[in-house]
This record gives structure tokens, C-alpha cells and sequence, in this order.
């Protein structure tokens, strides 16, 4: 069993922007959900994490070892994925990965090889092992990367905005394919998609402003709004209306008329209707709160 431990980490760039604020989260084998909005500190935190920047004060333990102190530690266990990652243009799937594994320090040739064909069929691409990646589609790009994040039998995989642009069914495929891989492994998952969240995640932080805003399983928060909930279609001259009258945690457009859902812990009245709450309103009502 794998185990991150992230202490109290702070980092504030140059230009005075808070990126983390004593983020402290505990983290094991399986896939953990870390979501944000654009801007939140979630691709700060996963630099700091894969060694690529160094906190301003905190601490990091992977498996007992401090990775703040000791950043190659942590490469040498890590496999990254990027939200776009560039590739040469007429280089085959096989060929690239098997540059990819001698820069990870796969270096007997007949590993190398078992691994990457292994690694092709786990991602549904041995059939096009021959093919330029630069030719596979935004699906097989994304379990290309995926391999690539595997050579070396890494411990601990970072995949950042893994499902923006794929369609649902490559979406579906991409994430019954890192469900599996979390089994076995500690995998963070960086993402504005709540859906991403809920369907493959047991624990999760949301993240504002360089803070955790909450932290824990994703069941028990969408539990602890039980009832609270309320939604309403309205005209959109009376938003402003509403947003000093109630908690308002989101405002959607539904059928072409705005919708607004807020959160009250007593029936509010004024044609609200309670609505049966899902991950996205807990996602909304932790950015909501003040503080």
C-alpha cells in the first residue's frame, strides 16, 4: 500500500499570487479526485508533487521518504500525464515508447519490449503499435499517454484534465482503463469535470484559491446536503433578487430559462422545489461558502 503525505504546503510565486495555502491532504492507493476550478492550485500542487518546483514551506512524504528534501525520489516512482503532451511527428507508437522507457532507466531491451507490448494491449493500441501518434485521435492520444505514464511500473500517477475534449465514449473507455490501473496504485486525478470525479473517485479535495475547501469521500459530502437543496426556474431580471435573498450556489440555463439553485436548510418558499442532490451542487456550494 502506497501512501502520500501532504503537510501544511505553501507556495507564492513572484508576481504575489498565492498558489497553496498550507494544503494538507492524505492520500492512498486508488484514485483521488482533486478539483478546481481554472486557477485553483490544483496543476501548483501537482508540480510541487512530481518534483518539478519546490514548496516554500511544507512537507511531502511518499512512502516514508521526504520529497521535498529528495525530488528524484519521487520521479523515479512517478508516471505523468500531461493535459497535452507533445509528440514527434512521424515517430510509431512503439518506437516512441521505447525511447520514452530508456529515458526512465528501462534499459534491458527484452523488458523493454515485454513491457511496452503489454502496455499497448492494457490501452487497446497494439494494434496500431506501427501507427505515427501524431496520428491517433484525441482518445488514442490520451491512452497513449497513459502507457507512457506506465513504463517503469510507476507507484504514483498524475493525470491532469485527462478527458477535456473526448467524446463520451472515448471518455467512458478512458476511464474504465484508469479505474483499473487504480487498484494497484496511488492515481491523482486534477480536473474541473466533476462527472470525471464522481464516477471514478473514493476520496477527493476541492480546491479555491490556493486552500482545501473540503476534503473527504465524495458519498459523504453529497450526504451531508441531504434536504438542502432547493432549485427555481426565474426571470433573469430577478437574479440579483435572489442572490441577496438566499445562499445561491448556481445559476444554469435550463431550456433557454435561467435556473437557480440554493441552498437552505428550511423550506425557502417562493416556488422553490427540493431537488435530489448530486456531486455538482456540493461542488458549487463548497466554492460558495465564504471564508
Amino acid at each position: 500500500m502506497n501512501s502520500l503525505q501532504i503537510n501544511k504546503l505553501s507556495k507564492r510565486y513572484s508576481n504575489g499570487t498565492q498558489a497553496m495555502q498550507e494544503i494538507s491532504l492524505q492520500i492512498g492507493n486508488g484514485i483521488f479526485g482533486l478539483l478546481g476550478p481554472n486557477g485553483a492550485g490544483k496543476s501548483t500542487l501537482m508540480k510541487t508533487i512530481a518534483g518539478l518546483q519546490q514548496p516554500d514551506s511544507g512537507s511531502l512524504l511518499f512512502n516514508g521518504t521526504d520529497i521535498v528534501a529528495d525530488p528524484f525520489y519521487i520521479k523515479k516512482q512517478l508516471g505523468y500525464l500531461p493535459q497535452d503532451f507533445g509528440v514527434y511527428p512521424k515517430i510509431s507508437a512503439y518506437d516512441l515508447l521505447d525511447h520514452l522507457a530508456v529515458l526512465k532507466g528501462v534499459e534491458n531491451k527484452k523488458e523493454r519490449k515485454e513491457q511496452i507490448l503489454a502496455l499497448l494491449e492494457k490501452t487497446n493500441l497494439l494494434a496500431y503499435k506501427n501507427k505515427a501518434v501524431s496520428s491517433f485521435s484525441g482518445g488514442m492520444r490520451q491512452r497513449f499517454g497513459v502507457a507512457q505514464a506506465l513504463l517503469g511500473a510507476p507507484k504514483i500517477i498524475i493525470v491532469d484534465e485527462p478527458t477535456a475534449g473526448l467524446d463520451p465514449e472515448e471518455r467512458n473507455r478512458f476511464n474504465t482503463l484508469l479505474s483499473e490501473i487504480g487498484e494497484q496504485v496511488i492515481v491523482i486525478l486534477s480536473t474541473h469535470l466533476v462527472e470525471d470525479v464522481r464516477n471514478l473517485c473514493t476520496q477527493m479535495a476541492i480546491i479555491q484559491e490556493g486552500s482545501v475547501k473540503a476534503y473527504g469521500e465524495p458519498i459523504t459530502f453529497i450526504r451531508q446536503l441531504d434536504g438542502c437543496i432547493w432549485h427555481k426556474r426565474i426571470d433573469k431580471k430577478e437574479l440579483d433578487f435572489f442572490r441577496e435573498k438566499y445562499h445561491v450556489i448556481s445559476v444554469q440555463l435550463f431550456a433557454g430559462q435561467q435556473s437557480v439553485t440554493i441552498f437552505s436548510e428550511t423550506d425557502p418558499g417562493e416556488g422553490f422545489s427540493m431537488k435530489s442532490q448530486d456531486l455538482e451542487d456540493v461542488y458549487f456550494y463548497q466554492l460558495s461558502k465564504k471564508g
